[in-house]
């Protein structure tokens, strides 16, 4: 498999996946996990808000129970998309890495090094809109279901603290530091808020 394979994980099996994972080549790697994992977590997302929407005993979360729901089936489309772009944008740096920095081919190698920082950031930040999606389930959904939602909080953590890890490798290959500097704050502040927002209301999942 070269560098430039296209990931198209929607037709891909588990199976497949976990093999092109497995393998010795750049991509699929852990920004495609974080893209994957938070897709997980919003496919819980509906699965949890699935039983209880129609049902009379939630009657009342009703038109929240259907907005989150909609939130959860775009989150996990958008999620599997950030985990394809993240490999392609992986893949373009990587090959351009190889190259000597004087090779005219290398002129492209600042906006290879944005577009892998920002694919992995927009994982970041979409794990924050589906920590806040699931909020909306905590004590208007099922107790039966009680370990899924908590298992979907920490999904979405799972998957930010991926995300943010390709952000950190990646700045400091930014010719210009103070674009760095400001990418490191605000994703650092964004998974701070998301960490805090999923731990207090995993607590008060039962």
């Amino acid at each position: 498999m070269s560098d430039a394979s296209p990931l198209d994980l929607r037709a891909m099996t588990v199976g497949e996946y976990l093999d092109r994972l497995a393998s010795a080549t750049p991509v699929p790697g852990g920004g495609a996990v974080a893209g994957v994992t938070l897709a997980q977590a919003n496919a819980l997302g509906s699965m949890v808000v699935g039983y209880a929407i129609g049902k009379s005993k939630f009657a009342a979360y009703d038109a929240a129970h259907r907005a989150a729901l909609l939130r959860f089936e775009s989150g996990r489309a958008h999620a599997i998309e950030l985990a394809e772009s993240d490999a392609r944008a992986y893949g373009t740096l990587n090959r351009l890495w190889k190259l000597p920095k004087d090779d005219p081919a290398r002129a492209g190698f600042d906006e290879a090094v944005r577009a892998a920082i920002a694919a992995p950031e927009a994982t970041l930040m979409l794990a924050a809109e589906t920590v806040a999606a699931l909020e909306v389930l905590v004590g208007t959904t099922s107790a039966s279901l009680a370990s899924d939602l908590r298992i979907a909080f920490d999904l979405a953590v799972a998957a930010a603290d991926a995300a943010i890890e390709n952000v950190r490798i990646n700045t400091p290959s930014l010719a210009d530091r103070a674009e760095a500097a400001t990418i490191t704050a605000r994703s650092e502040a964004a998974l701070g808020a998301l960490r805090a927002q999923a731990q207090a209301n995993r607590a008060r999942v039962s």
